[in-house]
Formats: C-alpha cells, structure tokens, sequence
C-alpha cells in the first residue's frame, strides 16, 4: 500500500475527510494503484465514514478537468442518470426514459458505465439494444449533434483504471465514485437528472452541483431506496438552479399518474433489461408499472429543460413520443449510427 492511501484509509477509520489540497494526489493515487486490496482498504474506510459534499466536489471537479469533451450543437439538452445503489434493482429506467425524451424532441446526452453496484449498468443494456456503447468521443459528438442523442461510455473519457472497476464490483457497495460519475458528464449537459440511493446524498449532491455549475438539474431519491422518480410515495427532489438549491416533494400523481402497487419493475441482468425497455419503447410493456416509471421520469426530464411545460403537459410530451413510435425510431437511428461491429 503506498504511504498515502494508508494515510487517508487511516483518516477515513478516524472519521476524518481529506483536505481539499490533497483531493488530486489522493485521486491518483487510487487510479494508478494496482494492487486490488488497498483501493478497497481505503474505499471501505470511506464508506463507513460517509461521504462529504466537499468530497464530491473535489474528485468531480478534477475530473471533470481531466476529460475528454463532446460539444454539443444544441443549447438544450439533458441527460438522465442514476447513481446505481438502489436496492430495487429496477431495469434501466433512465436509459429507457433517454429514447423517450429524445423522441420528444429533447437532446439527450447520456453518459454512464458497465454496472458496478447494480444487475445492469447503461453501457450494458445498450449492447444489448444493438447499440455499441464504447464509441469514440467523435462518434458519440456526432450522433449527439445529428440524431439527437448519444451515450458517452465513461472509460472513454475518464483516466481511471481497470483495477478500480475491479474493486468497485467486487465491493458490493456504491463509493464516491457513484457519486462523482454523473457529476462529469463529457457534454456538460446543462440539465440533469440525477437520482440517487441514499436520500442522505440528496443535499450533499446538490451542493457539490451547485459549485461545479449547471442551468437548471434535478437530484432526486424516490422513497424506498429507489435512485429515481418513484411511482408510489415520495420522492424527494433538490433542484439546483445555478449555485442556487431548493428543496420540495413530489409524486407520481402530480404528473397525473395514478399507480396503487407497482408490479414488474425488477430486471434479472441486462438482457433481461433490454427486453423490458424495447418492450416498453415498442408498447408491449411487461408491466404498466414499467412504462408507467418511464413515462414519469422521462416528464420530470422535460420539464426540467423547460419549465414552461407543467409536469402534465410533459407527460403528454412523453406519452406523445412513446405512442408515436418517436422514441423507439430513436433508439433504431442510434443503432444505425452507432452498431456493435
């Protein structure tokens, strides 16, 4: 173990956070370890010890200097991400609900990974779909900017390490790097939503957003432990406007929805995942609930990106795509563009 990831494990086993001067070395020094057993000595101590927004900010702040870039042509766009952790293990909500936004004629810039703490991760699912999910920074550009949306596969844009994915599978647990993650979108995309496992990360999320910068983003945690807008109970909501951050709860009944017991939402692994979001995307759904927590999320993505729309008028947005067939043409041009050679 080099000498300073046992000193921050040993400061996390205090109960102590890093100073943000040696956020950098401490960053490098977890990515260019590799030896598996100290990154997970030090991820564990942290975890025990929690989080700090400060934290946060400082790893996404770094890497967010660090990344590759996609400009992007429009002015308007967002992207839908989860932090994973969710004990649900729902499928791919915000991948499914990415299709439907773009089909209303929404840009979508999705970023995100292979799973880590989850059954399937974006980068999975969208193998799955028929869509190569490793494309080049210039690829994901381009078909962000021609067929309205894109995913942008985190290896490809983030100096990070395989033996740090390693760890973090093997973990069993969502660390930092779940937080920091959608904090780092390549597109910088000027809207978000962002949901999250642990409503404790609500404001720390909110805050480290609110320093990084964004027009206008969504944090959010659906109760039960969901990492997305939940269909039954409260969801818990930080909207962060520029540097500035508030707070309100929603439901699922504001958009108009009105769900008793949800039922079908659990995916075994990616395959399985695929199927319920094509069939979702081509109106089969496995279950009404499936589409339902689609539709939902997908408003919630609208509305943010234009709060001229009520939540109401976004989902008739949503609906719109969906029954249109938009957003699964959607998903075809991203295939063509992007195929699994």
């Amino acid at each position: 173990m080099t000498l300073h990831l046992k000193k921050y494990r040993d400061e996390f086993a205090a109960g102590r956070s890093f100073e943000a001067a040696d956020a950098e070395s401490l960053l490098d020094a977890i990515i260019t370890e590799t030896d598996e057993q100290p990154i997970a000595e030090v991820l564990t101590a942290w975890n025990t010890k929690g989080i700090a927004a400060d934290e946060i900010y400082e790893f996404a702040r770094i890497l967010r200097s660090r990344m590759k870039r996609v400009n992007a042509a429009h002015d308007t766009y967002v992207d839908i991400v989860g932090t994973g952790g969710s004990t649900a293990k729902t499928f791919n909500v915000s991948t499914a609900a990415s299709f439907v936004v773009a089909g209303a004629g929404v840009p979508v810039a999705k970023h995100g990974n292979k799973a880590a703490t989850s059954n399937s991760g974006s980068a999975d699912v969208l193998s799955v779909l028929g869509i190569d999910p490793a494309v080049s920074p210039e690829t994901a550009e381009a078909c962000l900017n021609t067929v309205g949306i894109c995913f942008m596969f985190a290896p490809n844009f983030h100096r990070l390490s395989p033996t740090l994915a390693k760890v973090r599978r093997g973990l069993g647990f969502p660390t930092i790097f779940n937080c920091v993650g959608p904090l780092c979108n390549p597109a910088l995309a000027p809207h978000q939503l962002i949901g999250v496992w642990d409503k404790d990360l609500l404001a720390k999320m909110a805050e480290a957003l609110a320093r990084l910068g964004t027009k206008r983003s969504w944090i959010v945690h659906g109760e039960e432990g969901l990492d997305e807008i939940a269909l039954t109970g409260r969801t818990l909501v930080a909207v962060v406007e520029g540097t500035n951050v508030s707070r309100f709860e929603l439901s699922a009944g504001d958009f108009g929805l009105d769900v008793k017991t949800p039922s079908g939402l659990r995916s075994r692994d990616s395959a399985h995942s695929g199927e319920m979001i094509r069939g979702v995307l081509l109106g089969r759904p496995h279950s009404r609930s499936a589409e339902d927590l689609v539709l939902v999320n997908a408003a919630a993505a609208i509305h943010i990106t234009n709060t001229a729309y009520s939540f109401t008028s976004s989902m008739e947005k949503a609906r719109e795509s969906l029954a249109s067939g938009s957003a699964h043409n959607k998903l075809e041009e991203l295939a063509a563009a992007a195929p699994i050679k």
